[in-house]
């Protein structure tokens, strides 16, 4: 899994920048691989990101700028404190600062303004078909098979493993509940077709809250 997106991340990086030096392409790595390995992850982790390039090697086709995409999935979950609320602008404020001397700005700007959009999963641009993709892409596994999702519920319980049960319930009710009023949990044709299965699962697990 891990050399697989390491060829990923090589490919990528190359295509946005071939002047970038392996060297310096293996720090970056390797901090990527360092925090996406911190203990407190049990979802938002290399397994995530490998399901995530699952995903984008269905739509990289359909994408204009796929390498672009491909660098904010890598970073868009790089600063992960379930206990804080600013996870996503951490991780594009990382970014930013990583790339500040490899990248022109107007690069790094698209890739920060790609890693802030999966915290609300609005677009700010109804024409932004790589957004949309982008954000499409990082709620694909709200339409898993049932033993997939639950395997993703259990997870995200394990990184709240700090907050007590009945708050746990409140606030995971709360996210879950917030996504069944989007008239779209996915922006794009092609995702379209997961709805029913997402909303599904969704209402599946708010039952099992509301039953204990």
């Amino acid at each position: 899994m891990v050399s697989d997106l390491y060829k990923h991340f090589v490919q990528h990086l190359a295509i946005i920048d071939p002047c970038i030096t392996p060297a310096i392409t293996e720090t970056l790595w390797q901090s990527i691989v360092g925090y996406y390995s911190e203990p407190i992850r049990a979802y938002h982790n290399l397994t995530h990101l490998q399901q995530l390039f699952e995903q984008f090697a269905q739509v990289k086709d359909k994408l204009r700028q796929p390498s672009i995409v491909a660098l904010a999935l890598f970073y868009h979950d790089i600063i992960y404190d379930p206990s804080r609320q600013d996870n996503e602008l951490k991780s594009a404020v990382f970014l930013e600062q990583a790339y500040a001397k490899l990248l022109p700005s107007g690069l790094i700007a698209r890739i920060y303004q790609l890693i802030i959009m999966t915290a609300s999963h609005e677009l700010t641009d109804q024409t932004d078909t790589d957004a949309a993709y982008l954000l499409d892409m990082d709620l694909s596994i709200l339409a898993s098979d049932w033993l997939q999702y639950e395997q993703y519920a259990q997870a995200i319980r394990r990184e709240y493993a700090h907050v007590t049960n009945a708050d746990y319930r409140s606030g995971r009710t709360s996210v879950l509940a917030g996504l069944l009023t989007h008239p779209r949990l996915y922006l794009t044709d092609y995702y379209q077709r997961l709805e029913q299965q997402a909303r599904q699962n969704i209402s599946r697990e708010l039952a099992f809250f509301a039953a204990v």
